[in-house]
């Protein structure tokens, strides 16, 4: 698997369909980008965000070519922290490791940067499964907020994970 800078106009189509409903899609970006997803609407979003906190999407390859899943990364100058948002899967990867080695992939090209000390994400504790894929891939939890976010009749927490360069066993 390699990573790549996400080109809007030919991996769209292989992503446009890994969320598939509404609540998932509320799951992965809690509705920062609109539902159903659009192309137009992910370029205005990721437009938005490489504006205002330097973020660049990017898209796991696996060794056939194959797009397999993306995510976006920034680094925050002043905390010296990475941030990684929107990291979905190809659902027909999920449950094979691939999340684990895209993140692996991420956290190692963060920490190419020596100012980067840590590398953090955000994730619903009621997505249990993404959850326990960052905690396989060596994140922590560093905090929780309750009732962080409001889908419909439910109310979800938003717990703050980090991979610290420092103090996590190596798992990537």
């Amino acid at each position: 698997m390699q990573l790549r800078k996400f080109e809007i106009d030919s991996d769209f189509e292989e992503m446009k369909e890994w969320v598939t409903d509404e609540r998932t899609h509320a799951m992965w970006c809690a509705n920062l980008i609109k539902y159903p997803l659009s192309k137009n609407n992910l370029a205005e979003t990721l437009k938005v965000i490489a504006d205002r906190f330097g973020d660049v999407p990017y898209v796991a390859i696996s060794d056939d070519g194959k797009v397999g899943g993306f995510f976006c990364y920034s680094f925050n100058n002043e905390t010296k922290e990475g941030m990684l948002k929107f990291v979905v899967v190809d659902p027909e990867s999920r449950g094979k490791g691939i999340a684990r080695e895209m993140l692996g992939l991420a956290v190692r090209q963060a920490f190419e940067n020596p100012e980067a000390t840590i590398v953090q994400l955000n994730v619903f504790p009621e997505n249990l499964r993404a959850k326990r894929c960052y905690e396989k891939a060596g994140f922590v939890e560093r905090n929780l907020t309750p009732n962080a976010f409001t889908y419909k009749d439910e109310s979800w927490g938003r717990c703050n994970m980090i991979y610290d360069k420092e103090r996590t066993e190596c798992r990537v």
